[in-house]
């Protein structure tokens, strides 16, 4: 009765991507201070085998404003993180979440200001 037996789970099947506690940290800072600003009113999360995504949006009923996408398949080539606008068009693509998040922080910035 003290022996536990792990669940086998079949090779080669990918686990499921997330967000670690510092990058969800980051992000809903920023979701945080978007909604105070007036912009982002809800954000969905995304969790899948190959990709893990943020969605921010104006209203609940529409398309998302910014998806925040961690691609870690991409971490040797373009970098893992990305940034893409509603049309889905990648707006930023970086190795570090900071640089990818700066268009939307300086959007902030100038309606703060």
């Amino acid at each position: 009765m003290g022996t536990v037996t792990p669940f086998p789970s079949p090779r080669g099947v990918p686990t499921q991507i997330g967000f670690e506690r510092i990058e969800l940290t980051r992000i809903l800072d920023l979701y945080g201070r978007m909604v105070s600003a007036g912009m982002w009113r809800d954000y969905a999360i995304e969790l899948g085998q190959d990709a893990a995504i943020f969605a921010a949006f104006r209203r609940a009923a529409e398309r998302p404003e910014f998806r925040i996408e961690k691609r870690p398949a991409l971490r040797n080539r373009q970098g893992m993180w990305a940034l893409v606008n509603e049309a889905g068009v990648v707006l930023k693509r970086g190795h570090e979440l900071g640089p990818v998040l700066a268009p939307v922080e300086r959007r902030l910035m100038k309606l703060v200001d």
